[in-house]
């Protein structure tokens, strides 16, 4: 029996974004609700980044053992059962340190989770099928954005005032999580097809084959004309937010003696997690736009200053400290709306870089240099903010656009790549 794409698709897409809004986002609120310190935070959550920077390193093993619809569906039960394991570990003494330890095991499965299923959504579906659902796949990974961040940390707020109790809070919600992972595990062992292409001997009968084409892939990404040029603009355009990032939440929620804004976990859920996060993928929506009618190379500044420039939304709600939710999350909606933007840019640039005959293995490595962008300035930047406080953390921010400013003036990009080009032009 053929299955409709439909069947699996979003449901397969919101998978895959829920694990990493829990790793990334949730578990900065959850450890801010528990009093943990925001130079602890920032460092020991970043290093949740490494299993996405790795992730190139070991994409092979998906091909070599296993199909990708089993490593997908065993990869879920194993998502829902670190859930369930985080829940376990809410109530106890060594929460921090436990939870880490299952968070770290889930960061790794949900990154192996992505090869799998990028690999299978191109064996299960023809070439023209996944150009019509790519919009369907990021839309419901942005909704499992929304949920995670928004929805879930509303939850808890909700839950934690109804209880009384923040640890059985955030307890009941990690058990709902796992609970809808082994759901969702359930559903995809039964309702993913079996494309004829996923077979699980050809990656073995191909290992050799497949070592030395992995090898070839790093040679030919490094010796791209302008590498050193590439690697800095991949690890510092997003320099100065990788560091708000992880003190955007713990802001919001400190009280304002710390000075934070004193708002409660279901108000953050709220404008941070549901007004901010629909701001940013409507201004990925109009990123992509704008470069489709006039291309990367004269949307690039328009574009990074409008990533950078509404940071400093964060600095002047520092210096007031609003007392409205409608006002913060305003200003919170215009930041993430210019990230959304500036997003667009970046990602179009990777697209560029990984053209060739190599372009999905050098896109991944792209992304994985992203990652690393990522996780390396966001250690720091809960020791720096506790020890300068939130308006000059705020201010340094502002300061730390500038290699990204920098970077952005030595890249080199083809006048009319991401243009859309008219109908009469197209091969």
């Amino acid at each position: 029996m053929t299955r409709s794409p439909w069947a699996w698709v979003p449901s397969l897409y919101f998978a895959q974004g829920i694990p990493y809004v829990v790793v990334m986002t949730l578990s900065v609120v959850l450890y801010k609700n528990l009093g943990i310190s925001n130079t602890d935070i920032a460092l020991y959550t970043s290093w949740l980044y490494l299993p996405w920077v790795l992730k190139p390193l070991w994409s092979p093993l998906a091909e070599l053992f296993g199909t990708k619809r089993r490593w997908i569906t065993a990869l879920q039960f194993i998502i829902g059962a670190a859930l369930a394991g985080v829940a376990l570990t809410v109530p106890t003494d060594k929460v921090f340190q436990m939870s880490l330890a299952v968070l770290w095991l889930m960061a790794f499965t949900s990154a192996s989770h992505d090869i799998a299923a990028d690999g299978y959504y191109m064996l299960a579906l023809p070439q023209h099928r996944q150009a019509a659902l790519v919009g369907v796949r990021s839309t419901f990974y942005r909704l499992a954005n929304i949920a995670g961040q928004g929805g879930l940390v509303y939850l808890a707020g909700e839950l934690s005032e109804r209880t009384g109790s923040v640890v059985d809070a955030w307890s009941l919600v990690f058990w709902l999580l796992g609970a809808l992972f082994i759901g969702l595990a359930a559903w995809h062992s039964f309702v993913l097809p079996h494309p004829a292409a996923d077979t699980p001997g050809a990656g073995r009968r191909a290992a050799r084959g497949l070592l030395a084409e992995f090898f070839a892939v790093f040679a030919g990404f490094f010796a791209k004309p302008g590498i050193a040029v590439i690697l800095g603009f991949l690890l510092l355009y997003r320099f100065p937010e990788a560091q708000l990032l992880k003190l955007a939440s713990p802001f919001l929620l400190d009280t304002v003696d710390k000075g934070g804004l004193g708002l409660s976990t279901k108000a953050v859920g709220f404008a941070y997690g549901t007004v901010g996060i629909g701001a940013l993928t409507l201004g990925g929506l109009v990123g992509g736009w704008v470069i489709s009618r006039v291309g990367l190379k004269r949307a690039l500044w328009p574009l990074v200053l409008a990533m950078h420039v509404p940071n400093l939304a964060f600095l002047a709600l520092a210096l007031t400290h609003p007392a409205s939710l409608a006002v913060i999350s305003a200003a919170l909606a215009v930041e993430q709306f210019g990230y959304g933007l500036g997003f667009t840019a970046y990602l179009m640039y990777m697209i560029h870089v990984a053209e060739g005959p190599q372009k999905t293995a050098h896109y991944a490595l792209c992304t994985g240099f992203m990652a690393l962008g990522m996780m390396i300035p966001g250690m720091w930047s809960g020791w720096l903010q506790d020890h300068i406080g939130y308006v000059p953390f705020f201010g340094w921010v502002l300061l730390a656009t500038v290699p990204s400013f920098v970077m952005a003036a030595l890249i080199r990009v083809p006048d009319d790549f991401g243009m859309k080009k008219p109908e009469g032009d197209r091969p």
